[in-house]
């Protein structure tokens, strides 16, 4: 057999066959057993009649003789008995019987009693008591010698009609049990024979796959299954097998790409550990460069710085433009120095970033700081700077030299790139969750293209009178206000001009600082300064 289907549909033939066999075998058995049981309640329902029907002939007789004892009131009895009998007749008659000769024999016993009844008839009009007596008695005694081996007859008949029933009751029962215990026989040995033929091969087999696909599922690619024929489960298991063969293929490239790939990565490992090497030599060389020019640019600040606060003293009675230069040359230097020493401790710190020294500031100092160092040249450029305070003085928890930093190299950038520019506004807002730096002007402005880039490492907007300069100033200018916990974003100003504003979180629990009258104070350094 070359399909599992038609091995399955044999199976499911047979075990149809085998119940309808057996569903035929049952009724028939039923059949037989209903046939012969209504032949032997036939046959004892006449055996009844037949019993009633003597007992009707003995009542009779028994009626005829105390009628033939007495002349009055036996009438009615006698008619009462003479029905009783013929009743009993016509039921025996409508029963049918056992044996062909009954009806013949029935009708005999009727006829005999027919002649009994009309003998006993005339014996009750003899006059005499004895002699009708007498012959009442010899007419019964001739019917009993006529009538009595034909009913015993009957009675015999059905008796053996019954006897017949039960015998061949016994016979089916026995045959039944015979069958039966065949069939049982029959179907256990069809049942090995199936089992043996058709569904033990194929548990046999579907075993085999299970076992298969559980070695593959350890990681047991090399196996295969053996015996797959020419049916659904034979082209299973070659499906099977050339499944294990591709995942074993699959398997040794893995491996052997995995073996290429840690090479691979070791090699690419090792490059990596000589290039952090080198960089780790860099930056000591780096650090090292930069403490050397740190170190080397403190000596002529620090003489500058001396030179300054001696001619300073000098001048200490004076209050000229002299004065004012060697204050702002001061100022400067002094700046300078500290950056070289904020160089210097990134130089020699560990992580290599600027470590910021945060405190309670006042906003409004830092700004005036920020702008005071911008005022001559505004004089120069004809551009008008102010400064304009809010109606409180802000306290923020900052690195003050830092954030003045920030706040100037903004206001340099405005003088550097916002060509045509005749107004530079600083101004310092509080809400009530943040503190907020605001610088406007109302030069040129910046492409909008140019926005997204501004704050990236040497990005410049390239639309100012000059594009010297490495763009490294917005970028570290967020660096440190995002140190801060703070934001700085620039927008085109309406009509013209770009705003810059600069949020940082506000220190909570300082009290407010209100100008003269609780007005805002502002400082403006217009074209008619001293130059």
């Amino acid at each position: 057999m070359s399909s599992i289907r038609l091995r399955l549909a044999i199976l499911a033939g047979a075990a149809v066959l085998t119940a309808v066999v057996a569903a035929f075998s049952l009724v028939e058995g039923l059949r037989a057993s209903d046939a012969a049981l209504e032949r032997a309640f036939t046959a004892r329902t006449r055996l009844d009649l037949l019993a009633s029907l003597s007992g009707r002939l003995s009542d009779y007789g028994l009626a005829a003789v105390a009628a033939a004892g007495s002349t009055s009131g036996v009438n009615g009895a006698m008619a009462t008995a003479r029905a009783s009998v013929s009743a009993a007749f016509r039921v025996v008659a409508a029963a049918g019987g056992a044996v062909t000769i009954e009806p013949a024999q029935l009708a005999r016993i009727s006829a005999d009693f027919d002649l009994l009844d009309r003998q006993i008839a005339e014996a009750r009009r003899m006059p005499d008591t004895m002699a009708r007596t007498d012959t009442v008695k010899g007419a019964l005694n001739a019917f009993a010698a006529s009538a009595g081996p034909q009913l015993s007859s009957l009675v015999d008949a059905e008796r053996r009609e019954i006897e017949r029933t039960r015998q061949a009751a016994r016979t089916l029962s026995e045959r039944l049990q015979w069958g039966a215990a065949a069939a049982a026989v029959l179907a256990i040995l069809l049942m090995v024979a199936l089992h043996r033929r058709i569904t033990g091969p194929l548990v046999r087999r579907i075993a085999e796959i299970e076992a298969g696909a559980a070695a593959v599922g350890r990681g047991q690619l090399e196996i295969r299954i053996a015996g797959g024929g020419r049916d659904e489960l034979g082209l299973l298991v070659a499906q099977f097998n050339r499944m294990a063969a591709r995942l074993a293929r699959r398997e040794r490239r893995v491996v052997t790409d995995r073996a290429a790939l840690e090479r691979t990565i070791a090699d690419r490992t090792a490059e990596l550990q000589a290039a952090n090497a080198r960089l780790t030599t860099v930056d000591g060389q780096r650090r090292r460069f930069f403490a050397d020019v740190s170190h080397e640019l403190r000596t002529p600040l620090t003489v500058i710085l001396g030179e300054c606060d001696v001619a300073l003293r000098g001048l200490a009675k004076e209050d000229g433009p002299l004065r004012a230069a060697f204050l702002t040359i001061r100022g400067r230097a002094q700046r300078l120095h500290r950056r070289v020493g904020d160089m210097l401790r990134v130089a020699r710190s560990a992580s290599g970033e600027i470590e910021l020294h945060r405190e309670e500031v006042s906003l409004n100092a830092v700004l005036e700081e920020a702008i005071d160092g911008f005022a001559r040249h505004a004089v120069r450029r004809g551009i008008a700077l102010t400064l304009v305070h809010g109606p409180t003085d802000p306290i923020v928890l900052a690195d003050r030299e830092w954030l003045r930093q920030v706040v100037e190299g903004l206001i340099g950038n405005a003088f550097e790139h916002a060509t045509g520019a005749t107004r530079i506004e600083l101004r310092g807002e509080e809400t009530a969750d943040a503190v907020s730096i605001l610088l406007a002007d109302d030069g040129c402005g910046i492409a909008p293209e140019a926005l997204q880039s501004l704050f990236e490492r040497f990005a410049r907007s390239g639309g100012g009178e000059k594009s010297g300069g490495f763009g490294i100033g917005l970028a570290l200018a967020r660096w440190v206000v995002e140190r801060h916990g703070g934001t700085i974003g620039i927008m085109p100003a309406e009509p013209r001009g770009t705003d810059v504003r600069i949020r940082l979180p506000k220190m909570p629990g300082y009290g407010d600082a209100r100008g003269p009258g609780g007005l805002p104070a502002m400082a403006e350094f217009a074209g008619d300064d001293a130059a």
